[in-house]
């Protein structure tokens, strides 16, 4: 179903060049692709289908708490809500466990640059640059070099809990992993057989795939696409803005939606509201360094109004998350920038670690060689906090363009299709920084690692239900507390 097109990057997505990238010694393609079919002896494709949790495997409420040490203690208990409405909203937030439980699996030995978190809510609708509505991955808090199967199983099983949550049957789960994973194989194929430059400027223009596939579609799945279309495009710093915001005193200002969003004034008063906007301001003044020289032009066209704390995800709920009010020529001129805090990687304790020490450039980083259009404020900065201790962020426009999909309302059919979207996608993103060679080879021409994984993705969901009923009853325990202080 998937359509890549291709045009030139943006400025300032270029990454610095892998080891080895003018070896005139470098393998050969037939020599990469004996590679990746010799893996097959060690991780054979049939053994992605097992899962079984490991006999020392930690308890899943450890494994949460120990991530809320380091969070706001008041939303915390936000964090816990939000886990327990669905298997699927636990699932969200439990990327730390699953990459425990993955660390046990079989893997080929081949690494991309990880997004870390590809369940299906992480991909949507973003605006490119050169203001073209894209489909891409958004989220890379995660983001590390590891096993490709990694992101590929997440993706899969995330489907699977999604399809339990729609009333799908054990067969129509099955044909959607099945299919979508046959997507990623097929697009690896096709990455592999292009160039470099080829498969560095591919990407999914949204108004190309709802001409190319009308017949595809249909007319309900068109008219579906083009109002998420319409709806992604309304979700600009205009709507934000006027959303957020609100006249105070003669004055643009953050509205106040307690506990999601908090204006600094509410967080502190006087002279501690006036040290925390400073700080604040020279987090948004030094990351400006790590932009290029065009875009520090453009964001020092625009001058510091407010902050707010702003609680975001489910996963991220508790980190410090922060977003500025910056204002150009006038009111109808507004930049919204989202200022979010980067801890380690929960790949981290199982895999080499970052090169980067700054976990925002890890992330920064990261996201410019997965996504094929970043946001050009995309950027990072460590500074020390009003507490002494140190911290990383990355910042990013808080609203540009972004449609989420409803996976509610989605039947089989739509969820095939969306499935597939995505896989692409995810081949996409790993072609662009592993070894797509090695790992179409290894995936072969034949079903083995679509049908293997469809039956992990299944094994993984009884886990994942399991897990988000240990959080049911430790909350009905008062082993945690989903109730703020």
């Amino acid at each position: 179903m998937t359509t890549f097109v291709t045009h030139p990057p943006a400025h300032g997505s270029r990454q610095r060049p892998a080891e080895g990238t003018h070896d005139s010694a470098a393998p050969r393609p037939a020599e990469r692709a004996a590679q990746g079919k010799a893996a097959r002896v060690w991780a054979a494709r049939g053994t992605h289908a097992e899962y079984e949790p490991a006999p020392d495997r930690a308890d899943p409420i450890d494994v949460i708490d120990r991530q809320s040490h380091s969070r706001l203690p008041e939303l915390v208990p936000l964090r816990y809500q939000r886990m327990m409405e669905s298997p699927f909203r636990f699932y969200r937030g439990a990327a730390a466990i699953m990459a425990a439980d993955l660390a046990g699996t079989p893997t080929s030995g081949i690494a991309v640059q990880l997004c870390g978190d590809a369940h299906m809510l992480n991909f949507r609708l973003l605006a490119s640059p050169e203001r073209r509505l894209v489909f891409d991955i958004n989220d890379f808090d995660e983001t590390l070099p590891g096993p490709w199967e990694w992101d590929v199983k997440r993706f899969a099983a995330s489907l699977v809990i999604a399809g339990r949550a729609n009333g799908f049957d054990s067969s129509a789960r099955r044909e959607i992993v099945t299919a979508a994973v046959g997507a990623y194989r097929m697009w690896m194929h096709r990455f592999a057989a292009m160039t470099n430059l080829d498969v560095w400027y591919a990407h999914v223009d949204v108004d190309d795939l709802v001409t190319r596939f009308a017949d595809v579609l249909g007319r309900r799945g068109s008219r579906r696409l083009s109002r998420a279309t319409s709806r992604a495009r309304s979700r600009d710093q205009l709507r934000a803005f006027t959303k957020l915001t609100e006249v105070v005193g003669g004055e643009r200002r953050f509205a106040s939606d307690p506990p999601l969003l908090v204006p600094i004034g509410e967080l502190d008063a006087g002279s501690e509201r006036e040290l925390l906007m400073g700080w604040l301001g020279s987090i948004v003044d030094r990351y400006s360094a790590t932009l290029s020289a065009d875009r520090r032009s453009l964001l020092a066209q625009y001058r510091l109004v407010d902050f707010a704390r702003k609680v975001v995800g489910v996963g991220s709920v508790g980190t410090r998350c922060w977003v500025a009010l910056l204002l150009g020529r006038d009111d109808g001129d507004p930049l919204l920038l989202q200022i979010k805090e980067a801890g380690t990687s929960v790949l981290a304790d199982h895999l080499a670690g970052s090169e980067y020490g700054n976990q925002g450039e890890r992330v920064v980083v990261g996201q410019r060689l997965i996504q094929a259009a970043s946001d050009i404020f995309l950027g990072w900065q460590r500074v020390e906090g009003l507490d002494g201790r140190r911290r990383d962020f990355y910042v990013r426009q808080l609203q540009d363009w972004k449609g989420v999909v409803e996976t509610e309302t989605m039947g089989p059919d739509g969820m095939t299709l969306f499935g597939r979207l995505c896989a692409a996608t995810l081949a996409r993103a790993h072609a662009r920084s592993g070894d797509r060679i090695a790992i179409a080879a290894y995936l072969g021409t034949s079903a083995a690692f679509d049908r293997a994984v469809a039956r992990f993705a299944e094994a993984y969901a009884d886990q994942n239900e399991a897990d988000h009923a240990a959080l049911v009853e430790a909350v009905r325990t008062g082993r945690v507390s989903a109730t703020a202080p």
